[in-house]
């Protein structure tokens, strides 16, 4: 009986080793070992030819590089003595083959690792760990789960970049499309402020013709008078300059012209006057007086070029704007006129002066001839008496 226990002892035992070697027998790692590095005679010839070592351990590289020196040697167009075409064929049918062993060497192993990966991953943790990182995305081994995550990762950059780039085109045609509809307004409303205008004009002219207020015009129902030809404008342009010009009409730029012209005038006579005033070279009590003098006289010039700011939109020719005055060459200006006004001066009181010399020496002459004449008739009278 003890025997009989012992023999099935042993039969568990074998069994039980069959079974465990069975899975081994499966694994990566024990196929690569039984499979080798075995390789065809075919290919072993085609290694031959290239000049390769046959056990198949070139690189991609090496075998390349062997092809284009035979190649070099034996293909039909080279130009060497060894040319053959039926050899350089066998050559490039060889090469064609050690590629494609290669290439198919290469899944192979990849794939084997990736397995031997995955056994790995199998043995070291149980399944349910693949979902603690990467946030919960993929399958597969560590490496593939890696790429998988990588890859989700740039689709979702890919997808965020393009929706901000949308939202950003969305955004500038919105702000296009307000921009166009408030030109769009702005336009409208000057149109309409415009006709407004027009009819509120005409509705005043048709009340004032009603009235009668055109029938006591000087030149109603006479014909317009003849203007002056200028070639350059259009003759129904230049007789309505013409008629508004009599009728005392003038453009806004005119008018800002003459409104500066006369500013500047004023400022600079004020400046001219205040200066002449004062002695040359000024003493301390003139300079600070001058001084007040051009402090006051800074407002008016900001005023005055700010109606030079306005005149220069207007004026309808470029050569026509004004630059700004400046305080500095207004009080200039004033010293030099103050100079030429003293020289003035100076010489209507010299004039002055010589012509009241002029003046004094003919009326003594006068009074001395009259005094000769007085005494002469005096002793003629004297004389007449004896």
């Amino acid at each position: 009986m003890s025997v009989c226990l012992h023999l099935l002892r042993g039969c568990s035992g074998f069994h039980h080793g069959r079974s465990l070697l069975r899975p081994f027998r499966r694994s990566v790692a024990f196929r690569r070992l039984s499979s080798g590095n075995r390789i065809s005679r075919s290919l072993q010839e085609s290694y031959r030819l290239l000049q390769l070592p046959a056990e198949g351990h070139s690189s991609p590289a090496q075998v390349r590089d062997a092809y284009l020196r035979l190649a070099k040697l034996y293909h039909p167009d080279s130009g060497e003595a060894t040319a053959d075409a039926a050899l350089f064929a066998q050559i490039e049918e060889a090469y064609r083959t050690v590629l494609t062993h290669q290439s198919k060497t290469r899944l192979q192993e990849g794939a084997t690792q990736e397995e031997e990966e995955e056994d790995a991953a199998r043995r070291a943790a149980p399944q349910h760990r693949h979902y603690l990182s990467y946030e919960g995305v993929g399958s597969g081994t560590p490496s593939q789960r890696e790429r998988q995550y990588r890859q989700i990762r740039v689709d979702r950059a890919a997808e965020q970049v393009l929706s901000y780039r949308q939202r950003e085109h969305e955004r500038a045609a919105a702000a296009e499309g307000a921009l166009v509809e408030r030109d769009t307004r702005q336009r409208s409303r000057k149109i309409k402020i415009t006709q407004a205008v027009e009819r509120l004009v005409e509705d005043l002219i048709q009340e004032s013709m009603a009235r009668g207020d055109f029938r006591n015009l000087s030149g109603a129902g006479k014909p317009l008078n003849k203007f002056q030809h200028n070639p350059y404008a259009d003759p129904m342009t230049h007789n309505l300059n013409r008629i508004l010009i009599d009728n005392g009409y003038q453009p806004p730029w005119v008018v800002t012209q003459r409104d500066i012209r006369e500013g500047a005038a004023r400022l600079r006579g004020r400046l001219l006057d205040g200066r002449a005033r004062l002695a040359d070279p000024m003493t301390p009590a003139e300079q600070e007086q001058w001084e007040r003098l051009c402090a006051s006289m800074e407002e008016e010039l900001k005023k005055l070029n700010k109606m030079v700011d306005n005149y220069n939109l207007i004026v309808p020719m470029l050569g026509m704007q004004m630059v700004h005055f400046s305080m500095a060459r207004e009080t200039e200006r004033a010293q030099r006129g103050a100079e030429r006004r003293r020289a003035d001066l100076l010489r209507v009181r010299e004039a002055e002066r010589q012509r009241r010399k002029e003046e004094k020496k003919k009326a003594d002459s006068a009074a001395k001839t009259r005094r000769k004449t007085a005494g002469l008739l005096t002793w003629m009278q004297r004389l007449l008496r004896l």
